[in-house]
């Protein structure tokens, strides 16, 4: 089956002579992120974390979460490498080696059972709403009962955004590719619902960003 194409990547990251990235993206917002998991990510279990990029989070994430054994992820093999550097250098047992994984596929939750905590970080608005749906369901079939799905990101509020950085930013996407861009935090809430996941809490974040913190009902099987 042919590779679905990488979202773009907005973010910069440079790389040391070890192979091992730095995006200053990921150093803004990671202690907003770690604070939000602190608050409501499970205390134990098997936490996946989509499109872990340069793997500055998940390093600072697992600290944070001693209960829980990650496991990030991402498409690229550059990302994977540095995921895997920057957990050797944690010199914690709770992170797993990085694999690869497409989570716009139909069919991922196959290998991903029995998940405690899912991740995702500034994804949505770099790929298509079909490809969200179907990321958001994935997920939801991910779960455990009672397990959480926390996105975080850039979002129109009742279709408009936030500020004119946003709606520059939104246009600079949609002109690469009228099929990206910011999604409304309205039509979130229903594909979450649809999935069969509950919204627990939607937090306003730094930088006019918002985290979604969703929930599979622990009646399911």
């Amino acid at each position: 089956m042919p590779q679905s194409p990488p979202p773009p990547r907005i973010s910069v990251a440079h790389a040391d002579e070890d192979g091992r990235m730095h995006a200053p993206a990921a150093e803004r917002n990671a202690d907003a992120i770690a604070g939000l998991l602190q608050n409501h990510a499970p205390q134990d279990g098997h936490a996946l974390e989509i499109a872990s990029g340069t793997g500055q989070h998940v390093a600072q994430f697992a600290r944070v979460t001693p209960g829980l054994i990650w496991h990030p992820t991402d498409v690229a093999k550059d990302r994977l490498a540095s995921i895997n550097i920057w957990a050797r250098e944690t010199h914690l047992g709770n992170i797993e080696p990085s694999v690869h994984l497409d989570a716009t596929r139909h069919g991922w939750h196959t290998d991903h059972r029995q998940t405690a905590l899912i991740l995702l970080v500034n994804l949505l608005h770099l790929i298509s709403t079909p490809k969200a749906c179907i990321l958001i369901s994935e997920a939801a079939r991910a779960l455990v009962p009672g397990g959480r799905f926390i996105f975080y990101g850039p979002f129109l509020r009742d279709g408009s955004a936030t500020s004119e950085g946003d709606r520059r930013f939104h246009a600079s996407l949609q002109a690469q590719d009228p099929e990206i861009g910011y999604k409304n935090d309205t039509d979130v809430v229903a594909w979450i619902e649809s999935a069969g996941l509950q919204v627990h809490t939607i937090e306003d974040m730094p930088a006019n960003n918002l985290a979604f913190v969703t929930e599979r009902p622990k009646e399911q099987r």
